[in-house]
């Protein structure tokens, strides 16, 4: 089992609520399960879960995810939220991967999706601005973002989150995947998606 470096603080997954005045984003709760399955479609399946969800599979996910944020492990799920409290909506999700194959010490991997009627308004970058806020202040180096050259909407989210076009590598299957990267040393403190207590 892979481990999370030890400059990485623990973090009990109740204790994480990220938001900039737009979105939240918190750690996915079985309660997100149902949100999640309605929301999927092709180009989730495509480009981020590699095939369709179930309500078992997803719930076994999200318990996953959960006993990642208990145990301090490399993985950070987030639910990406709009609304206020009393009626936030799950827009999609974004998690922080702290190890990950083909990653060196201190780079994150983020990955993100939104559903569909949640497109086309800048919550994915909102989202990967406070993602990788979280990272950094979790001792994260470089945010690496992963995308198929094909995936145009997702290398746009990147580029416009601050990240520039680094290296291409292959994945098991073969796919070509373009790398994005941001230097997370780099004050982000004034960045639209810098957080702000929720």
């Amino acid at each position: 089992m892979a481990q999370r470096s030890s400059d990485v603080k623990n973090h009990r997954m109740h204790e994480v609520k990220l938001s900039d005045g737009i979105i939240t984003l918190s750690p996915l709760r079985p309660d997100d399960a149902e949100a999640h399955l309605a929301g999927e479609d092709e180009p989730l399946v495509r480009w981020l879960s590699g095939g369709p969800g179930t309500r078992e599979g997803v719930e076994a996910y999200i318990r996953h995810c959960q006993e990642q944020w208990d145990t301090s492990g490399p993985l950070r799920a987030f639910g990406i939220q709009v609304g206020t409290d009393e009626t936030l909506a799950l827009a999609g999700t974004i998690d922080l991967r702290f190890t990950a194959e083909g990653l060196s010490p201190g780079q994150v991997n983020v990955a993100y999706g939104l559903y569909p009627s949640w497109r086309g308004r800048g919550l994915a970058t909102r989202a990967v601005l406070l993602a990788s806020r979280y990272a950094a202040n979790e001792g994260g180096k470089e945010a690496v973002i992963r995308v198929a050259p094909e995936n145009t909407a997702s290398a746009s989210v990147a580029r416009r989150a601050g990240f520039t076009p680094s290296k291409h590598t292959h994945s098991e299957d073969g796919t070509r995947l373009d790398w994005y990267i941001r230097d997370l040393r780099i004050d982000t403190q004034n960045d639209p998606g810098a957080p702000k207590p929720a």
